[in-house]
């Protein structure tokens, strides 16, 4: 979603600026490349922040079972207390962990909701963010180099119309959310989008 708006924006921008096709095609290039190892960069800092915190609180954990088992059996009966369970339930489930389980899965999963050794990888994140990004670049980026100059803006809107309606349609349905408002959300951003980036464009013209 974030390449269709964005470079879609920069290319009707350009094309409303100057009929030229290569500086349109260079400036909808490099926005990709730009827009792209941004995406993947942003990504890659994230997840390697949320990996780093997994790791510290599995450690964190690990330490105080070294340490002082009684007080991890008594710090995982608070967690499942906190998280609903009744004091009997949580209870059982820490005498179970500690005694049958794996207690240090236990206490990282109850207490910081992390998937014991089901760490984030950075990498997976920022490629398929690179990945993304660079194919929702393909709708305006086509289309504004194919069509004929005339047809160039109205026929790159009407595309990546047609784009955001599918991407807010797919979101809404894999999230189990009204389709209806998320198709109309993304393409009122979209046009948005577009129409500001087009009068900045004609200020410009040449």
């Amino acid at each position: 979603n974030d390449g269709i708006i964005s470079i879609a924006g920069v290319v009707i921008g350009v094309a409303s600026a100057t009929s030229n096709i290569w500086i349109i095609f260079l400036s909808g290039f490099a926005a990709i490349l730009a827009g792209a190892f941004s995406m993947a960069g942003g990504e890659y800092v994230s997840v390697s922040t949320q990996k780093d915190t997994e790791e510290a609180a599995v450690a964190r954990e690990q330490l105080l079972l070294d340490q002082d088992m009684e007080l991890a059996k008594k710090s995982l009966y608070a967690a499942y207390i906190q998280n609903g369970e009744c004091e009997t339930s949580a209870q059982l489930l820490t005498n179970k962990a500690f005694l049958l389980k794996n207690p240090l899965k236990a206490l990282v999963e109850e207490k910081y909701g992390i998937e014991y050794e089901e760490f984030t990888n950075p990498w997976h994140a920022a490629i398929s963010s690179f990945i993304s990004f660079f194919l929702g670049s393909l709708p305006p980026m086509l289309s504004i180099t194919i069509f004929p100059s005339e047809y160039r803006i109205p026929a790159t809107v009407l595309i990546v119309g047609v784009a955001l309606l599918l991407t807010g349609y797919t979101s809404a349905r894999l999230g189990k959310a009204p389709t209806k408002t998320a198709m109309i959300r993304n393409l009122a951003i979209g046009l948005l989008t577009m129409g500001v980036t087009f009068l900045l464009g004609q200020l410009f013209s040449i």
